[in-house]
């Protein structure tokens, strides 16, 4: 029984993780949550149900309503898309709403080096981005028509 054991393990696939990906999972960055009432506060939430990784990025723009000045994350799943979230937490920071709605998952993806079996990671982190920016935008359409009325 043993020795079946061992010979089954041999034929497991094993993925070699870069170094950005094992140093963003092993310490992520900006995890925690934002008030999600606050007006310049905007919730991405995303999940693959497929692989069960479920994904909540949050953005707080400044006082000028375009720059990101916060960007936090929770993510329940895989230390991929961990990683994929927390790098995407760095990177939004200082940014235009205009330029972090043109962040693509391949440039998460190039920057960790995911596996080609891990690239839906860095997919949810594109649709949490553009989904938090959407909420965000969402949010102050309806400001200004309550202002307007």
């Amino acid at each position: 029984m043993l020795t079946l054991l061992k010979r089954s393990i041999q034929f497991i696939p094993r993925f070699s993780y870069h170094p950005n990906v094992i140093d963003h999972y092993e310490n992520p960055r900006n995890v925690g949550s934002l008030d999600k009432s606050n007006p310049k506060v905007g919730t991405g939430l995303v999940g693959a149900p497929a692989c069960g990784d479920v994904m909540k990025l949050q953005i707080q723009v400044g006082k000028d309503g375009k720059t990101i000045e916060q960007a936090v994350f929770k993510t329940f799943g895989c230390g991929s898309a961990i990683a994929s979230s927390s790098y995407a937490t760095e990177i939004l920071k200082g940014m235009t709403l205009e330029d972090a709605y043109n962040i693509k998952n391949s440039d998460i993806a190039s920057y960790l080096k995911l596996p080609p079996v891990k690239l839906h990671c860095s997919m949810l982190a594109e649709d949490a981005i553009k989904k938090a920016i959407e909420d965000l935008q969402s949010k102050n359409n309806q400001a200004t028509e309550k202002q307007e009325k």
